[in-house]
């Protein structure tokens, strides 16, 4: 999360005047790899930005909920902050829980939903857990941020933080990815991939909610190679599935360059059950790519065809075939509708709500 979503922020709270710290879990960084977490620890302590580890949990374990929010609260007594930006759902409700009094001081807590766990669609038990504890932490949120439409119609309705601000993601850097940016010819030569054969990537995490397994099942038989850069518990799982269908699949792990992934891959799938508004997906775009995706919140912002339900394969094959078909007209589509999500106009927003914050 610190490493792909708030850097741009980061440097630009300093420009506005303030001191940076960054509270996190670098012990146990998730999705990326720990010598990665190593590198953006050097990076904070170049920019002079104080790191707080601390042991924030991915599932709602109530004695590490408990531990974490002693610690974020030891921290804010200790430093007394201005403001505080929170982003992932448990992260955030433990900041906003734990920051109570520091508001009645004048703290001002902003809190960016990268995607709510209750969302059409989503299963009950999402909405009977999360969304009466995000109507309750509304009451302790200065400035709720969505980055997706549906989330923004649903917190202005059902929702009550003090004020709440559509801001399409975070962005992405359309002079770093654009197409020809990477050097595709080093990842084909890297998996041994002649010009002939049609390579279909996907990067994310390899987890349930990623989907991976139903695009390996769809495109059984089509001779594509199917490259994931991305870690995961499910690596051994989805390698098994592709040899029972038949499909070469390239697991990546994590990995620094994606860029050349983008430049060496014929079409984007993202088959996600969920999202908020990806990230991958919008370099993607920005690289020129074709792309099919689930047609699920947030992607409907960016993609208007070709769309798929995330749970059935027939309609997987049929987008990825689609895809590829018209892949030069897709990408130069998207290459231009990325623009309205460019990093520069994501940064003004941001820029502007922080100086609202100063009022």
């Amino acid at each position: 999360m610190v490493d792909q979503f708030c850097i741009p922020n980061i440097l630009m709270l300093q420009a506005l005047g303030y001191s940076v710290s960054v509270a996190s879990d670098f012990s146990d960084p998730g999705s990326i790899s720990k010598e990665r977490a190593k590198e953006v620890v050097q990076r904070f302590d170049q920019l002079d930005v104080d790191v707080h580890d601390i042991s924030f949990p991915r599932s709602l374990r109530i004695r590490s909920l408990f531990n974490a929010y002693k610690q974020v609260k030891l921290l804010f007594k200790t430093e007394h902050f201005d403001l505080v930006h929170c982003h992932s759902p448990i992260g955030a409700a433990v900041c906003r829980m734990a920051a109570r009094k520091e508001r009645k001081k004048g703290t001002k807590v902003i809190y960016t939903a990268h995607g709510f766990h209750f969302y059409k669609g989503a299963p009950i038990k999402n909405w009977l857990l999360y969304y009466p504890v995000e109507k309750v932490l509304g009451r302790y949120t200065d400035i709720l941020i969505t980055i997706n439409k549906e989330d923004f119609e649903r917190a202005k309705r059902k929702l009550h933080p003090k004020k709440i601000k559509y801001v399409p993601g975070v962005g992405v850097n359309t002079d770093t990815f654009f197409p020809g940016s990477g050097n595709g010819d080093k990842i084909r030569e890297e998996l041994g991939l002649r010009d002939s054969q049609l390579m279909i990537l996907s990067v994310g995490e390899l987890n349930e909610n990623k989907n991976h397994e139903r695009v390996i099942r769809a495109i059984s038989g089509l001779g594509f190679v199917y490259v994931i850069v991305g870690k995961g518990k499910l690596d051994e799982k989805l390698s098994e599935v592709a040899k029972e269908c038949g499909v070469d699949l390239r697991l990546m792990g994590y990995r620094s360059d994606v860029i050349d992934f983008y430049a060496a891959a014929d079409v984007y799938v993202l088959p996600s059950i969920r999202e908020g508004l990806n990230v991958s997906l919008m370099e993607a775009m920005a690289s020129g790519l074709s792309v099919a995706c689930g047609n699920i919140r947030g992607n409907v912002d960016l993609i208007e065809e070709p769309l798929f339900s995330p749970d059935k394969e027939s309609e997987i094959k049929i987008a990825i075939l689609k895809a590829v078909e018209n892949k030069e007209e897709y990408g130069k589509r998207n290459r231009e509708k990325i623009k309205g999500f460019s990093l520069e106009k994501i940064n003004g927003m941001m820029h502007q709500i922080y100086k609202e914050c100063e009022q």
